[in-house]
């Protein structure tokens, strides 16, 4: 008999819930995981923190967002990310070619997307008889959060047979390791909203799978 293995999956989110072609609504909406096999990537960049800390360059956060840092700040995340092992995979969806039913009902249209996402990637990352533990980055008012850790804690039961796993949402300032997932899925999206491909391609070797789910679809809906 084997042994069990645990699979530590932490998942991030770019993009919003905008589906109309205004100013400050997304083209892209998304979802990043990243697996690891232990926690040292996150232990890492909470040591990077405190370095940087001590350098006066990182004072007033309490995590590493890529969105919200200097450019400085992100060039010493990244390379320290250089340093570990672990699997990245990220879903896009054009949400412009999201059906009307989806894209009217947020949890609907998130959970439409982690399926699409982990039916994918869970066969990938356990076998029969592992441990899965997926963690989110907890999104919204405290309704909207429930309706979306529900939905992946729906979707990890549906594609993962077998498997013992366990679901939770976390804010996203208190797990380093889901800083790891932040600044992943924040350089896969500056590629895909920007052309951007300067924080992506130092990802990029670690990235596994890039699924365009409506790449052959060419209706749209606005």
């Amino acid at each position: 008999m084997g042994c069990v293995a645990r699979v530590h999956v932490f998942a991030d989110e770019a993009g919003n819930f905008d589906f109309s072609s205004k100013a400050g609504a997304t083209k892209y909406f998304i979802l990043t995981t990243v697996t690891m096999d232990d926690f040292r990537p996150g232990d890492a960049l909470l040591a990077l923190r405190r370095q940087l800390a001590w350098e006066g360059h990182h004072q007033g956060t309490d995590d590493f967002h890529a969105t919200e840092e200097l450019q400085s700040v992100r060039d010493r995340v990244f390379a320290e990310l250089a340093n570990w092992d672990f699997r990245v995979d990220s879903t896009i969806l054009e949400k412009r070619k999201a059906r009307p039913h989806l894209a009217a009902d947020d949890i609907r249209f998130y959970k439409m997307a982690w399926y699409l996402h982990f039916k994918h990637v869970a066969p990938l990352i356990t076998r029969a008889g592992d441990e899965l533990l997926v963690m989110g980055a907890s999104l919204g008012t405290k309704k909207k959060k429930e309706g979306f850790h529900s939905a992946i804690h729906d979707v990890v039961g549906q594609v993962s047979r077998g498997v013992d796993f366990r679901t939770v949402s976390w804010a996203g300032a208190s797990d380093p390791c889901l800083w790891v997932a932040d600044y992943c899925c924040w350089a896969i999206q500056r590629k895909w909203e920007r052309g951007d491909n300067r924080s992506y391609a130092l990802i990029q070797p670690k990235l596994r799978s890039e699924f365009d789910v409506f790449r052959i679809g060419t209706k749209t809906y606005y």
